[in-house]
């Protein structure tokens, strides 16, 4: 509890010159409204001067006045309850209501949370003309909208739509209290994961193509805002980079998302696709939707494992159920069309994913199954070398005589080091060795004469 005061304390103390600010401006708003006096709006340019959170998201999205104003109003009640309630006791001493400012109160939240109608009137007071003007920006050019800042609740049928709370949301909450960024966690509102690495890629063992092909990725999450922006391409190219990487399992698909990731700064999202796809008619959709719109602005990669399931082959309709899985993909294609990030979508054979799919690629990687080569690189890259192998056994013998990926590879090494230790042996055995790779052939239904 004490720790989580001292967050609060220590980022309300950033605030306390824009509180101030704000509170300045709601009275001049009133003394406007409520007397014949002439008033010069509030000025505050060096609102955004400080290193809080708050002033870099300011600069980052290069809010104008409105916005940083509503950005206040809507962040305030985190850290001062009563602040609206005061402000409205100061103006009607003796009680009363205000209709036109607007506000709810909370289930649990005892001072007022601002609506679309408190940010209307406090930015434009009862004049008609201009309610429509600040209406209009909130709602199709505000970027605290378009950059999923904040939101507006949906009211109840037949209600104004402007009585709606302006909701600041949980990630920029998170931000402004403890200056740390919220990762969003796995859940039916976002479902999916964040995957990290602590492997580099010295340890990622691929074709020399497969390399280049990566390479291009790392270009373009390098480059892309200078292709879009500084060459001005947005108007001819489509946003974003869609990419296939196809490829058996174990073959390195996982781990090179991962470390694109970790070498572009980019947190990579596995997206749980039992959590996507349902049975239900527009749920699917519905699933989709709030992963996208939450991702949409935050510079993720989205990462499809095993993306067959969802983005496979359409069908020939021949029920109800055919139709709508095909309007899925449908949709599928539309938001993929429009994400501006990098999607990866991770399939087992090409041919699995829909051509209406593959024809929108910027690019289609084929993670083959390791050669000789690669597979030598890969034994002596995850062999201990605190411990000998025996002597009946060299790696050059399993690299050759066993046809099996680095997953495969990574598992009977694992399996070889578990036995050794549990025996207290102080070489690992040939034994202990085939019993690993026998095991990840039975895994996956191969068969082999491996003699033990």
């Amino acid at each position: 509890m004490k720790q989580t005061k001292h967050l609060i304390l220590k980022s309300q103390s950033h605030f306390d010159e824009k509180i101030s600010y704000l509170r300045e401006v709601i009275y001049y708003r009133f003394k406007k409204e409520f007397s014949s006096e002439e008033l010069a709006f509030p000025i505050f340019s060096d609102i955004a001067n400080d290193n809080s959170e708050f002033s870099k998201v300011i600069n980052k999205n290069n809010l104008n006045i409105d916005e940083i104003l509503v950005l206040l109003m809507v962040f305030i009640p985190n850290i001062s309850p009563n602040f609206f309630s005061n402000i409205i006791s100061d103006f009607l001493p003796n009680g009363g209501e205000l209709p036109e400012f607007g506000g709810v109160k909370g289930k649990n939240h005892r001072g007022i949370i601002p609506t679309v109608e408190t940010a209307l009137y406090i930015l434009a007071g009862n004049d008609v003309e201009e309610r429509k003007e600040i209406t209009n920006f909130i709602l199709c050019d505000s970027k605290l909208i378009k950059n999923s800042i904040i939101g507006i609740e949906k009211v109840p049928y037949g209600e104004p739509m402007m009585s709606g709370k302006l909701i600041l949301t949980e990630e920029y909450v998170h931000l402004f209290l403890t200056g740390k960024e919220l990762k969003p966690q796995l859940s039916q509102d976002f479902p999916a994961s964040l995957i990290t690495t602590d492997l580099e890629w010295d340890d990622l063992v691929l074709q020399e193509k497969t390399l280049n092909d990566v390479k291009e990725i790392e270009n373009w999450l390098a480059y892309k805002e200078i292709l879009m922006n500084d060459w001005g391409m947005s108007s001819k190219i489509k946003p974003g980079y869609r990419v296939l990487f196809c490829g058996l399992p174990g073959t390195g698909k996982t781990l090179t998302a991962g470390l694109l990731g970790k070498h572009t700064g980019k947190d990579v999202y596995r997206v749980d696709l039992s959590m996507v796809v349902s049975k239900y008619i527009g749920e699917t959709e519905k699933n989709l939707s709030k992963l996208f719109d939450k991702s949409i602005n935050k510079d993720w990669i989205l990462f499809f494992d095993e993306a067959d399931s969802i983005f496979g082959k359409r069908t020939s309709v021949r029920d109800a159920h055919d139709k709508y899985a095909n309007q899925e993909v449908s949709y599928l294609l539309q938001r993929i069309e429009a994400h501006p990030g990098l999607i990866i979508l991770a399939s087992n054979f090409k041919n699995n994913i829909d051509t209406a799919f593959t024809r929108r690629f910027n690019n289609i990687i084929e993670f083959e199954t390791p050669n000789y080569e690669e597979r030598l690189v890969l034994w002596k890259k995850n062999l201990p070398n605190k411990i000998e192998l025996e002597g009946l056994i060299t790696i050059e013998e399993l690299a050759k005589k066993f046809n099996i990926t680095g997953a495969n590879i990574v598992n009977a090494v694992q399996y070889a080091c578990l036995k050794t230790i549990a025996n207290k042996e102080n070489k690992i055995l040939r034994q202990y060795i085939l019993e690993g790779i026998k095991r990840e052939y039975t895994k996956e239904g191969r068969t082999t004469n491996i003699s033990i």
